[in-house]
C-alpha cells in the first residue's frame, strides 16, 4: 500500500492513522525499522515535526520502540490493549508554536500592565524554578506558575483560561513521552536563562523586549524539543 500525500495543515494523527494502518496491514511488519524520518515527511508531503509528533503517539501507543541512535521499530501488540491516539491531545511542536503567538502577546501585556502583585508572583515563580532545578528537580510546576502569572497581569479571562490550558496539556501522555526524550537538568537552565530574560523586560515595563524575549524562548523550546528527538533517535 503506497503512502499518500498528506495535506499540510493536518496534524500528527492523520500521520499516525496512515502509519497505523500500514502496520496492520504488514507493509511494516513486526521488528521491522520504519523508514526514516526524513524520507516519511518527503512521502506524506508534511513537515518532520509533524511526523515526529506521530511516531511518538505511536509509541505510546505501544505500537513502535524508539531505540536510541538506531531508529523506529515496529512491536508486537498481539497482546498489548491500545490507547487510542485521540486521546492523547495536541501535538507538543505544534502546541508551543500556538503559545509562540499568545504568550508572546500576554509577555507585552504583562510588561505594560503588571502590578507590584504580579511581579512579585513572576519573581516568586522564578526563584522557585531556580532552587528546583539546583536540586535536580525539573521545575514544570515552577514553570507554569511563572506563565500563569504572567497572563493574569493582563486581566483578560479568556486569554487567562487560553494559557491555562496550553500549559495542562503539558501533562498528557505525548508531553511526558517528549519530555523524557530531551528534558534534563541542562536543557532547563537554559530554559531558566530564558525566563530570566521575559522576566527582566516585563520589570522593565518593555513590551516589545517581553514580546521578542518570549518569542524567543518559545523558538528555543521548539528547537530543543525537535532537535534532541532527532539527534538521538535517528538511524
Amino acid at each position: 500500500m503506497p503512502l499518500q500525500t498528506l495535506e499540510p495543515k493536518r496534524l500528527y494523527r492523520q500521520i499516525a492513522d496512515q502509519l497505523r494502518t500500514l502496520i496492520a496491514s504488514g507493509e511494516f511488519a513486526v521488528g521491522a525499522r520504519l523508514p526514516a524520518e526524513r524520507d516519511l515527511a518527503q512521502q506524506l508531503g508534511v513537515s518532520r515535526p509533524s511526523v515526529r509528533e506521530a511516531l511518538i503517539a505511536l509509541e505510546v501507543e505501544g505500537r513502535v520502540e524508539v531505540r536510541t541512535g538506531s531508529g523506529v521499530y515496529v512491536l508486537d501488540r498481539s497482546a498489548r490493549r491500545a490507547v487510542p491516539v485521540e486521546a492523547l491531545g495536541w501535538g507538543p511542536l505544534e502546541l508551543i508554536r500556538a503559545r509562540r503567538v499568545v504568550e508572546g502577546e500576554t509577555a507585552a501585556l504583562a510588561a505594560q500592565s503588571a502590578k507590584r502583585a504580579d511581579r512579585e508572583a513572576i519573581a516568586s515563580a522564578l526563584d522557585e524554578m531556580r532552587a528546583l532545578a539546583e536540586r535536580g528537580v525539573m521545575p514544570l510546576d515552577a514553570d507554569r506558575a511563572f506563565h500563569v502569572a504572567i497572563v493574569q497581569a493582563s486581566g483578560n479571562a479568556v486569554l487567562i483560561e487560553t494559557v491555562q490550558g496550553f500549559l495542562d496539556s503539558r501533562l498528557g501522555p505525548l508531553f511526558k513521552r517528549l519530555g523524557g526524550h530531551f528534558e534534563t537538568g541542562k536543557s532547563w537552565q537554559s530554559a531558566i536563562v530564558e525566563h530570566e530574560a521575559i522576566a527582566a523586560a516585563i520589570m522593565a515595563r518593555d513590551p516589545d523586549a517581553a514580546r521578542a524575549a518570549m518569542h524567543e524562548h518559545m523558538d528555543r523550546a521548539h528547537q530543543r524539543f525537535s532537535v534532541s528527538w532527532r539527534r538521538a533517535h535517528a538511524p
